[in-house]
């Protein structure tokens, strides 16, 4: 071979003819060595450059075996095969077009657009476009030679252009991907350039090809892939829309795709009413000015509202939405929409799309957008991202950590403005957004920091706070003895009603904090709030819940409160609960069971998946606390009939279990017997 300014194109093949040698090349020269007939020889040059467009010869490439690779390792899925090729017929339209307007193409434009057509009975799927086409030295560049892409020498020459970057590489690895489903590929094309001359190219998915003189008449490149056994769900109608719909729906150029029948309107009937017939048109997959290419001065809410809905037709209206757009330092589109978040946070993940000059890439967004934004459903689009994009690339690309940033700021600002501009409509949908803004807040310290100003508390009266303002609220009343501001909160209103009306009756108000990320906003809050905690309403008795000096005498001597002590235990009979007697206040229950808030906590999180799975394996430990303050107390200590004192006994503490939800099954029915005969 012979080395070029454009790299190592051509082949070298050599004929022994009587102690001669010949050798040709793709640049058209030609060597001849030494003839016995310099007749013959100039014979042989003549023949050889007649037949020149009819060359084979070995695709020039670094390794033997790059076809297996490409066909198990470059792409996780074969249906990548039509993106890449839709994707290059459309760069390759977007060029003729850009030639145009700058005036280097002076022909006639037509109807720019690209066709994808099937023929099962030949197994054949065809893709063709009236785009920029190439000469046979251009397929030799950039087919044969997949080391170059056509990018390289397209930008190179326009890059001073306007908007030049809006143009993609005719042809890269991408188009090789053709042979993951393919035996053999066939190239018909015709340059745009003045006199250029249709060519054809074939592989059969070795490193062998063919190049010959094309048959096409009109400018465009036209790829026919002749489908394997192995790929021939490809040949359906079926399957090529659903993968059309998923990568190439927002493509910039139309995509038709067979026919389909349509309803118009055809006159009136007698009546004067319309009439309709049904007419094929052509199938065109694709909106090629999805709403996140527009500027949002051009749109209405409809807008935002329709496409969310083609996006996702079986989701409830969103509830706001927010328009990206910037090109500096990177370049980044899109829209995307706040759901009404369920509580089910994996089923709402993964519904963001990812598009490269509207080509679609994946829904798996984990690497570009931090994870609690993935709860957001939408559009995010970028040229910086390339189309066969792998996972330690963004993990590693420094656009990619820019957009990260930049899409968890617009996201705050996006909110905060809300905030600030409508309260009312903001606390509204709070109950829909506050899963959302918690897990941002527990995700992402920089989030936490600018959402600390526009998170909501809400109470068990359902009034709504900001942290600054709940402080206020409550800081005279429920701060202890040792200076500590404690919330008290319940993470079921319904459940936990006794415990509810007992912090009450102290002033006490009660946050309600029963969402899936609750346990860890909590933890956050302890640890970003200055000398501050917060209890569940059912950790302790209400006495108890915040450390005060009041506390009350005991109307039991210490004999006695061994008595009860000893009363409850062998009532109780079970090592997992843990009898305390407490000086209490006399109006409270006689008896509460309660679980320490550290333990209690941990379980919940671990039930949560929350990395605690070493609490989550512990036994559940009980505090069972008797008010020795109450009169039922001292009726126990006054009853000389130990039956009956283990009868009421055991009535208190299954009144406390009952209270909880803890009494079921056999447990359940002993206490309805044992309340029948008490009665």
């Amino acid at each position: 071979m012979v080395p070029r300014n454009d790299g190592w194109i051509g082949l070298t093949s050599t004929t022994n003819l009587t102690k001669s040698s010949l050798t040709c090349h793709f640049d058209n020269t030609l060597t001849i060595g030494t003839f016995i007939d310099n007749t013959i020889a100039t014979n042989i040059k003549s023949t050889i450059l007649n037949i020149v467009m009819q060359e084979k010869g070995s695709i020039s490439i670094h390794t033997e075996n790059i076809f297996p690779i490409i066909k198990k390792f470059l792409y996780s899925d074969n249906e990548i095969f039509l993106r890449e090729l839709v994707s290059n017929a459309v760069d390759a339209t977007q060029k003729i077009k850009r030639l145009a307007s700058l005036g280097q193409y002076t022909g006639e434009l037509g109807d720019l657009r690209v066709e994808v057509a099937f023929d099962a009975d030949k197994k054949t799927i065809t893709i063709s476009d009236n785009g920029i086409g190439m000469t046979a030295e251009e397929i030799k560049k950039y087919i044969n030679q997949i080391a170059f892409s056509g990018a390289t020498e397209f930008m190179e020459k326009f890059k001073e252009a306007k908007d030049a970057n809006e143009i993609i590489g005719r042809f890269g690895l991408g188009f090789y991907s053709a042979f993951m489903v393919a035996d053999k590929v066939e190239i018909q094309t015709l340059s745009y350039q003045e006199g250029a001359e249709p060519a054809f190219w074939v592989c059969d998915g070795s490193t062998e090809f063919e190049i010959g003189e094309g048959i096409l008449e009109e400018r465009g490149t036209e790829i026919t892939l002749y489908i394997n056994d192995e790929s021939a769900e490809f040949l359906s109608q079926y399957k090529l829309q659903e993968i059309l719909d998923k990568y190439c729906k927002f493509l910039p150029v139309p995509i038709k795709f067979g026919t389909k029948t349509e309803s118009v309107e055809d006159g009136v009937d007698e009546e004067g009413k319309p009439k309709y017939t049904s007419v094929e048109v052509d199938n065109i997959v694709n909106t090629t000015n999805p709403i996140w290419t527009k500027a949002p001065s051009e749109l209405k809410d409809e807008d935002y509202l329709d496409f969310y809905k083609q996006l996702y037709p079986f989701s409830e209206d969103p509830l706001f939405w927010i328009h990206l757009n910037v090109d500096y330092p990177f370049n980044l589109t899109g829209v995307l929409y706040f759901p009404k978040l369920k509580n089910d946070f994996e089923f709402q993940k993964n519904k963001i799309k990812l598009f490269s000059r509207q080509v679609f890439i994946t829904d798996e967004v984990k690497d570009i957008v931090p994870e609690f934004l993935m709860l957001l459903h939408g559009v995010i689009d970028s040229p910086d991202i390339p189309l066969n994009v792998s996972r330690s690339f963004l993990q590693a690309d420094s656009n990619v950590k820019k957009i990260n940033s930049y899409i968890t700021k617009k996201v705050a600002d996006k909110l905060a403005d809300l905030f600030k501009a409508d309260r009312k409509a903001y606390e509204e949908k709070w109950t829909d957004i506050g899963l959302f803004v918690k897990y941002g807040m527990v995700s992402e310290d920089k989030f936490y920091d600018k959402a600390k100003d526009f998170v909501l508390v809400t109470n068990t009266e359902k009034q709504n706070f900001t942290l600054p303002e709940y402080k206020d609220k409550v800081e005279a009343n429920q701060t202890d003895k040792d200076g500590q501001l404690v919330y008290i909160y319940t993470n079921d209103p319904a459940k936990q009603d006794s415990f509810i009306q007992s912090a009450n009756k102290k002033g006490y108000d009660v946050l309600v904090m029963n969402s899936p990320i609750d346990n860890h906003f909590i933890s956050q809050l302890e640890q970003k709030l200055e000398k501050t905690s917060l209890k569940r309403v059912d950790a302790d008795v209400a006495d108890k819940l915040i450390k005060k000096d009041d506390a009350l005498e005991t109307v039991l001597t210490e004999e006695q409160s061994t008595q009860v002590k000893s009363i409850f235990d062998k009532a109780i009979n079970r090592p997992a609960y843990n009898v305390q007697i407490e000086s209490l206040n006399p109006d409270e229950l006689p008896v509460t069971v309660t679980m320490d808030e550290f333990m209690r906590r941990m379980k919940d999180m671990a039930a949560m998946g929350g990395g605690m799975s070493f609490y989550g394996n512990m036994p559940d430990n009980y505090k069972v606390i008797v008010n020795g303050n109450h009169k039922l107390v001292s009726r126990i200590l006054q009853e000389e009939d130990e039956t009956v004192q283990a009868q009421l006994s055991k009535q208190a503490f299954d009144l406390a279990l009952l209270s909880q939800g803890l009494l079921t099954g056999a447990d359940l029915t002993e206490f309805v017997k044992r309340s029948v005969s008490l009665i």
